[in-house]
């Protein structure tokens, strides 16, 4: 079904930059029609996003494996190149892990499709110092002037800041205090301030829940955020995985009817929305990945032969995810940053459950495996009986029931981690249409 409505720019141009027009995607009618404003990030000054936000993260470190040519650019209207990191000089952020020489590649590539460039800041294991970066006025001069340059270097349109996490420990050995989220918010009132950011489309990638207060407990009025940021991206994935002592989806869309509540996309807006952030300034993150275990078939497969739900697994021996995860490098000596063990993350892209046989071509369940869908948590799971590795994912399935969320909630938009996950398009083109992106106009 076609939507005629009328089209605003997603993304206005840097102050630095005299870029391209931009194409939007056309959103639902139901996503304009409350008469609910969002200001696109009231310092920006942009005016009312009509807009749908169909984004995601490239992952540069990919290399030759998945490089921007690679994306179907028509697509999204913007995406996020991953990771500029945080380092011990507030003056200084690193691409040197994520293939920085792509970057001006990726950034051409966009702009000739119309589509925005932004460059994400942070990450698991590049938040260590956001909050020395932010903690004093002359640290936040110096870390906003490093983001500033960085946009002038590569001609970016906008920042996602995905520091994990503010007042909250992240990999381990990340500098935190109890001011952090506080000082956050003045480096990016600071930003957004200068006039090389007044135009820039600014977002942040959360937990599911808000930002963490002075008190070591989730903020209740978050909407000064609100004021500076175009939208948060929710990352409503990890929510469970082999930390936990039994099986659970990896992206929950809902957890009011699990047994075990430890987070949803549902829960997850209610958060942020009780505290203040308007429902159309935020992003849904969706996950083009899950997580595999390893659990005896006993356990695995009930008497009628279907799938037990959050069966209990065998941490000690973790299978290993697909060529992307980076497990068949991993060693007893293999340590992190912060000098950790660190072992197999057993994560598989979709494309990787395809590669390793438990999904056809078409992204549904291969011969001989077991499929379930969770209608509690509305995603899948898939089982191999012979290798008894059990993989919790999402699929085009539970991407549509999450477009259609979008929608019911009026939310702004989604944004996939990652964009190299898919397998032609699988996962992109069942949330976009459950959503009712028809249209491209520039």
């Amino acid at each position: 079904m076609l939507f005629s409505l009328p089209i605003t720019l997603l993304i206005a141009l840097p102050a630095v930059w005299a870029g391209p027009i931009y194409c939007t995607l056309k959103p639902p009618k139901s996503a304009v029609s409350s008469g609910s404003n969002s200001t696109g990030g009231g310092g920006g000054g942009k005016g009312n996003l009509t807009d749908v936000v169909a984004t995601g993260w490239f992952a540069g470190w990919h290399g030759a494996s998945y490089t921007p040519e690679n994306v179907t650019w028509s697509k999204y209207t913007a995406l996020t190149y991953a990771f500029a990191v945080t380092t011990p000089d507030s003056s200084v952020l690193s691409l040197a892990d994520s293939n920085e020489a792509q970057v001006p590649q990726f950034v051409d590539l966009a702009h000739q499709n119309g589509v925005a460039a932004h460059v994400s800041i942070g990450g698991w294991s590049g938040s260590q110092y956001f909050s020395s970066a932010v903690a004093t006025a002359a640290n936040r001069t110096l870390f906003v002037n490093a983001v500033l340059g960085l946009v002038s270097k590569y001609s970016l349109d906008g920042i996602d800041f995905d520091w994990e996490y503010p007042s909250k420990q992240g990999i381990g050995c990340n500098i935190i205090s109890s001011s952090d989220s506080a000082n956050f918010l003045l480096m990016l009132q600071q930003l957004r301030s200068q006039p090389a950011g007044k135009n820039l489309t600014l977002s942040a990638a959360v937990s599911i829940t808000p930002f963490v207060g002075p008190n070591g407990t989730p903020m209740t009025d978050v909407s000064a955020f609100a004021a500076v940021l175009d939208y948060i991206e929710i990352m409503n994935y990890d929510v469970n995985g082999n930390w936990e002592t039994t099986v659970g989806p990896n992206a929950p869309l809902n957890d009011t009817c699990a047994t075990i509540k430890e987070g949803s996309a549902v829960s997850a807006v209610n958060a942020w929305t009780a505290a203040k952030f308007p429902a159309n300034q935020i992003v849904l993150g969706v996950a083009g990945y899950g997580h595999s275990f390893l659990v005896p078939k006993a356990s695995a497969v009930g008497p009628s032969g279907a799938l037990v739900m959050n069966p209990p697994f065998t941490a000690s021996q973790q299978p290993s995810g697909d060529a992307w995860s980076g497990d068949s490098t991993v060693t007893s000596t293999t340590v992190d940053q912060c000098g950790n063990p660190v072992g197999k993350d057993g994560v598989f892209n979709f494309w990787g459950l395809i590669d390793g046989g438990f999904l056809t071509e078409n992204g549904t369940a291969a011969s001989g495996m077991v499929y379930t869908f969770d209608n509690c948590s509305q995603t899948p799971y898939v089982y191999n009986p012979t290798t008894q590795v059990l993989v919790s994912y999402d699929d085009a399935r539970s991407f549509a029931a999450k477009g259609q969320f979008i929608n019911d909630q009026q939310l702004l938009g989604f944004s996939i981690w990652e964009v190299g996950g898919d397998y032609n398009n699988i996962l992109i083109d069942a949330i976009s249409t459950s959503i009712g992106i028809v249209d491209v106009e520039c």
